[in-house]
């Protein structure tokens, strides 16, 4: 079936860099827009930042300007690099894709979480 299993999470301390990866795999066809999310302790799970296959990009507000969404196509790969790390970051990150599988069917995945965690 499809997986997307995401890695680079862990603890840094407030203005550090964070570089997270969420790779696709199994019988994939094409991926349309892949993203990030997050949820931290208590509160609703929140978009953080969006790209279509062709590029473009959409952020949440809370994290313009610092952090930067991309993709490799051919690797099924989104990145998320995470930079002037706040401690209102610390979430669970989730990585997010609209698969179209070899099937021709279309589904939405998540990936299992990573934890980041912004403390000194």
């Amino acid at each position: 079936q499809v997986q997307l299993v995401e890695s680079g999470g862990g603890l840094v301390q407030p203005g550090g860099s964070l570089r997270l990866s969420c790779a696709a795999s199994g019988r994939i066809f094409s991926i349309n827009a892949m993203g990030w999310y997050r949820q931290a302790p208590g509160k609703q799970r929140e978009l953080v930042a969006t790209i279509t296959s062709g590029g473009s990009t959409n952020y949440a507000d809370s994290v313009k300007g610092r952090f930067t969404i991309s993709r490799d196509n051919t690797k099924n790969t989104v990145y998320l690099q995470m930079n002037s790390l706040k401690p209102e970051d610390t979430a669970v990150y989730y990585c997010n894709a609209d698969i179209l599988k070899l099937d021709f069917r279309k589904n939405n995945y998540w990936g299992q979480g990573t934890q980041v965690t912004v403390s000194s």
